[in-house]
């Protein structure tokens, strides 16, 4: 087979940068041919278990709503983002948080296809409050501090330990079964990595993916940084 060659030139680029950069490109074409590969495992993944109650969860104040409730008409995937954010936990999750900040200004196309909703182990005023001070606007939030869903759905260890956890459930005939889980999670990470569970949901890390500084292996966002000047006025 031809190896791969790119058309585009760039001002002042050399053979040695383009014959590795061709060398890269064959290698992307593979990394993108592989992940359409898992993502074709993932949908082609059997029925799992059927869900053992019909969670009620906390939404707004004295408001309640059940795990069937959050599936759309016409829309039967449920994706379930458990964030770790606790009752004795003093701050939420840094990295739950960033994902969620990217998420949230996603989560209006995300709707377009299927449901989403974001889960919590704490009151549901103490979500709201944090949701306010971080912008998010377009995120569902629910409370789980009344029920079981994150104990059964890996979201949450057996001494009260808060994991993060990407759960994706399907409505069909009338039942509602369980899809998938970020079961990365639970992986051994690869020397010098994290998890990397939901990457591929996650700009953050792609992004930087992109430049020659990386990702880095002793770099995590943080719930604030130095103040600086929007740039929008």
């Amino acid at each position: 087979m031809a190896a791969t060659t790119s058309r585009a030139r760039f001002p002042g680029e050399s053979r040695t940068y383009r014959r590795a950069r061709n060398k890269l490109l064959e290698a992307e074409l593979k990394l993108r041919r592989q992940v359409e590969q898992v993502a074709a495992l993932r949908r082609k993944l059997p029925p799992g278990g059927e869900v053992p109650q019909d969670y009620e969860f906390e939404e707004d104040g004295s408001k309640r709503i059940r795990l069937s409730q959050l599936f759309e008409r016409g829309k039967d995937s449920l994706i379930l983002y458990s964030f770790m954010y606790g009752p004795r936990m003093e701050r939420a999750c840094p990295m739950c948080t960033a994902f969620l900040d990217s998420l949230d200004g996603a989560a209006p196309h995300i709707a377009q296809r299927v449901n989403l909703a974001v889960v919590a182990k704490s009151p549901i005023a103490r979500i709201r409050e944090f949701a306010r001070s971080r912008g998010w606007r377009s995120l569902r939030l629910l409370s789980s501090l009344a029920n079981t869903y994150n104990r059964d759905y890996h979201g949450e260890t057996a001494d009260g330990g808060q994991v993060p956890s990407l759960n994706v459930f399907v409505r069909r005939d009338g039942a509602i079964r369980h899809f998938f889980h970020s079961e990365l999670v639970f992986a051994k990470a690869e020397q010098g990595q994290n998890q990397r569970h939901i990457d591929m949901a996650w700009p953050l890390w792609n992004v930087l993916d992109f430049t020659p500084e990386g990702r880095g292996s002793d770099w995590y966002p943080a719930l604030e940084y130095p103040s600086r000047k929007s740039v929008i006025s």
